[in-house]
């Protein structure tokens, strides 16, 4: 049973000198215009499992999930939530320069952090909002809910949760069924700030807010995605913006109820973050990202048949979460196939998918 309680840019600093902020995207940075930047069906390759559990006495931890992945000061930074033999869920860190150092990274446990403490949180994005100059990290404590650093290469010094809203929005309330809101995502465009999420129950919700005001003010919560099954739109949505002109990319995380009930991603495109999503690869016969599309490295098995809760890699680390459509690369969340149990006790690990029909 699934429980509904349950997230290249380098920054230069010297002595005495200014702190130079993120940048939007690398520098040089060539985007491609229009649909063209992505083709109408997706092929993979998936690495092995790079990051798995750490556990310490004070934490018997048995996954790694729902990686939120960025580049900053020269390294690789992922923030993630972990789910031990007790039910418990919480928030962890790790840092490292190579993918290849993944493995042997220290992890950090964020309760260790008295803002944080020993509350349910889970599900982190971790981004630069670049008009106050500050990092977010948006998760769930239950609602949707915030903490803030100047430096997020310390786990130690996010603030304590706010929260995005005083209470849960009635459309929410009137069609979440036996679910609950969860996995919150937020992104900006020039002028706004949206916050989506899902329900469990076969809806992914939209609220708006400016980009003046954020992080309060979010309003006109409406449902932008719906399905009759709850299971073709579950949970782990996600939103990304397609290079400078080639408009957005939504990901949702579902069950492939038609066959193996394995978890697989399906996608849709929008012109604008306020606008309508229209389909792009979201069948079990089209998937985004699944078993029948993804290959694993020469010579060692098929470590997972699910690909679930990730983050795309980002071209920079703001509010726009911009993405480069000639090079996706998408750190999930994968399991191994004979496992089984209660959802908390699931052994999950992130690796990382990369594209291999890109179309530019």
């Amino acid at each position: 049973m699934r429980t509904f309680v349950s997230g290249l840019v380098f920054m230069l600093v010297a002595v005495g000198a200014p702190l130079v902020p993120p940048v939007p995207a690398a520098a040089g940075t060539s985007w491609p215009a229009g649909e063209s930047s992505l083709p109408a069906s997706f092929t993979w390759s998936s690495s092995g499992p790079l990051i798995s559990p750490k556990p310490d006495a004070a934490h018997p931890i048995l996954s790694v999930k729902d990686p939120t992945v960025f580049r900053y000061r020269d390294r690789w930074h992922v923030y993630f939530t972990t789910a031990d033999t007790a039910g418990r869920w919480s928030l962890g860190h790790t840092s490292f320069t190579e993918w290849s150092e993944a493995a042997s990274a220290p992890q950090t446990f964020l309760d260790a952090n008295p803002n944080i403490g020993n509350r349910y949180a889970a599900a982190p994005q971790v981004f630069y909002f670049a008009p106050q100059q500050t990092w977010y990290m948006v998760y769930q404590t239950g609602p949707p809910s915030y903490s803030t650093t100047k430096d997020p290469s310390d786990p130690l010094s996010w603030s304590a949760p706010r929260n995005f809203f005083d209470g849960e929005p009635p459309i929410v309330t009137e069609n979440k069924g036996d679910g609950a809101w969860l996995d919150f995502w937020t992104i900006c465009d020039r002028t706004d700030c949206y916050l989506f999420f899902s329900d469990g129950n076969g809806h992914q919700y939209r609220s708006r807010t400016t980009l003046a005001e954020f992080p309060n003010g979010f309003r006109d919560t409406t449902i932008v995605l719906s399905e009759p099954n709850r299971f073709d739109l579950f949970e782990a949505g996600n939103v990304y913006r397609l290079g400078d002109g080639g408009g957005y990319l939504m990901l949702v995380e579902a069950l492939a109820t038609g066959s193996d009930w394995r978890r697989y991603f399906r996608a849709w495109r929008a012109d604008s973050l306020g606008g309508a999503w229209t389909p792009l690869a979201d069948t079990e016969a089209n998937p985004f990202a699944r078993s029948s599309n993804v290959t694993f490295e020469a010579g060692r098995p098929a470590w997972t048949r699910d690909f679930s809760h990730g983050e795309m890699i980002r071209a920079g680390v703001d509010q726009t979460l911009t993405i480069d459509p000639c090079r996706l690369r998408f750190l999930y969340q994968g399991m191994d196939p004979a496992a089984s149990g209660e959802y908390y006790r699931l052994p999950w690990r992130p690796a990382l998918l990369t594209q291999t029909n890109s179309t530019c």
